[in-house]
């Protein structure tokens, strides 16, 4: 996931990001936890450590995604070994924001 700083003109910056590999979501010293399509799960990123002052008119971005290749490993999306294989399979990410699945997106302000 990557924090974004939009400027009123649509230029963007990238203040931001975190990563996790969701076969490690229940911890690196845990079994890989598979995921099956069609089911929900719930995860927990790590906190992002950054600072920012967002003028007026400037908005925060979230962009979710299943890979941020080359600055992480490549993810092929098909549980094998990534720095071996040579053919990937799409990803559908969804973010689910309803009462049955709530999203939450914490966010420190401090006034001037």
């Amino acid at each position: 996931m990557k924090l974004i700083d939009v400027y009123p003109d649509d230029r963007a910056y990238n203040l931001d990001e975190t990563i996790q590999r969701l076969r490690y979501r229940n911890g690196y010293d845990k079994p890989l936890a598979w995921m099956e399509p069609g089911k929900v799960y719930k995860v927990t990123l790590q906190p992002m450590n950054t600072s920012n002052f967002f003028e007026a008119g400037h908005r925060i971005r979230l962009e979710v995604s299943s890979s941020n290749f080359p600055r992480f490993d490549r993810n092929l999306n098909t549980g094998g070994r990534n720095y071996d294989e040579a053919t990937g399979v799409v990803a559908h990410t969804v973010v689910h924001h309803s009462k049955q699945y709530p999203s939450e997106v914490k966010i420190t302000v401090v006034r001037k």
